[in-house]
């Protein structure tokens, strides 16, 4: 009876982490496969580690998430003309992969440009500060987007020596240009569950969108399973529950 009992309440716990989005996938036609990695908490000394190590205060948000699952997996896929595709991927870094924007070559070249050296200022364009790749900005990646781009954690406007306190989410898209996303971490989160982690979905935050080799993944022509692409109006989630606030990531022994 106990076994029963908390395998109710591992079940509920998941339900309330993805905000009741593995439900919704698996109501809709023509998906299959829904795929979600359950993660153990993160130590919290891995997270003062993390903190000493970047000179970074991690936002309240993102650590209370870290200690309820070191990190996010969650895939699903469809099947066009009987072949199964992988589609949806939704995806945060666990501590260890929360990792500094390589300060690397763009090209495998000799003396070819850093990132730092095709760093530009902005100050003409409209819209929130832009990153920058050079010391003024602490720039660490949140997900990979499967070599799309990175979306990725941004301190702005450091100082040497100095801890940073403040961050948001950007988008880095392939020519490495920016996009703003979202002011926290539990908007993003939020932001990147009601787009089911279709691929390139971050684009709809840029003036040209995702790509038409996107689109067609995602436009399947069957007419059991149509995801249509808005821009930055995300495909309605109507069953989801509201984000969980800050304090209530790691709230697994909660019922039901």
């Amino acid at each position: 009876m106990e076994e029963v009992k908390d395998d109710k309440t591992c079940k509920g716990f998941v339900d309330r982490l993805t905000l009741g989005i593995i439900r919704v996938l698996g109501n809709l036609p023509g998906v299959l496969d829904v795929r979600f990695v359950e993660k153990p908490p993160a130590e919290k000394r891995c997270l003062l580690s993390w903190e000493q190590k970047n000179n970074c205060a991690l936002p309240e948000d993102l650590r209370d998430f870290y200690l309820t699952t070191d990190g996010f997996m969650l895939a699903w896929n469809t099947k066009l003309e009987n072949e199964v595709v992988p589609v949806g991927c939704m995806m945060i870094s666990n501590v260890a992969q929360l990792r500094p924007l390589i300060q690397s070559n763009v090209y495998s070249l000799p003396n070819a440009p850093t990132l730092a050296d095709l760093d530009f200022d902005d100050d003409l364009e409209d819209g929130p500060e832009k990153p920058h790749f050079d010391s003024r900005s602490r720039i660490f990646e949140l997900d990979p987007c499967n070599g799309n781009g990175k979306v990725c954690l941004v301190y702005k406007n450091c100082t040497s020596g100095v801890m940073a306190q403040q961050c948001e989410v950007w988008f880095l898209d392939r020519s490495l240009f920016w996009h703003y996303l979202t002011p926290s971490f539990t908007a993003y989160y939020r932001l990147m569950i009601t787009h089911l982690g279709l691929p390139e979905w971050q684009y709809n935050f840029t003036p040209y969108g995702p790509s038409p080799q996107a689109k067609v993944t995602t436009l399947s022509p069957k007419p059991t399973f149509m995801l249509k692409y808005s821009p930055k109006t995300p495909f309605p989630v109507t069953t989801c529950a509201t984000v969980p606030r800050p304090n209530t990531w790691n709230s697994k022994t909660e019922s039901v």
